[in-house]
């Protein structure tokens, strides 16, 4: 695929390599914190993570109608809206839902190359949960 074809994608692929690519900007944040026991970074990842955590997230993004474009604001529903044959095992079916349009943002970001815009968002997304478990 091109560049250009990211977008056809459809919102469970880029899920997919969204969820990954969040996870690991949240796993060097808490190495650069200086958390170092894995039980103590699973636990501390699992308010960055989370299908709850994610849904939360978004949703506050979507609160703004300024922060996202008109562009992630697609493909947040593409994800959003995709017919997933799996289910969240922490979360009801809605949660669920908006997480996977959350993981199809940064992975649309992710492979579209928006390295700025990426990190823009997940250093606002660590900064919200961190303002909230103070």
């Amino acid at each position: 695929m091109t560049e250009k074809q990211w977008d056809l994608l459809n919102g469970l692929a880029l899920a997919y390599i969204g969820d990954a690519a969040y996870e690991v900007f949240i796993r060097e944040h808490l190495l650069e914190k200086g958390w170092t026991k894995p039980n103590d970074l699973h636990r501390k990842a699992t308010h960055y993570v989370s299908a709850k955590a994610q849904a939360v997230l978004m949703q506050d993004m979507l609160e703004d109608e300024t922060f996202l474009t008109e562009e992630e604001t697609l493909i947040y529903k593409r994800g959003r809206n995709a017919k997933s044959h799996t289910t969240a095992k922490n979360a009801d079916v809605t949660t669920y839902r908006i997480s996977t349009g959350f993981e199809a943002l940064m992975g649309y970001l992710h492979m579209t190359k928006q390295k700025e815009r990426l990190q823009e968002l997940v250093q606002w997304c660590i900064k919200r949960v961190e303002d909230e478990n103070k």
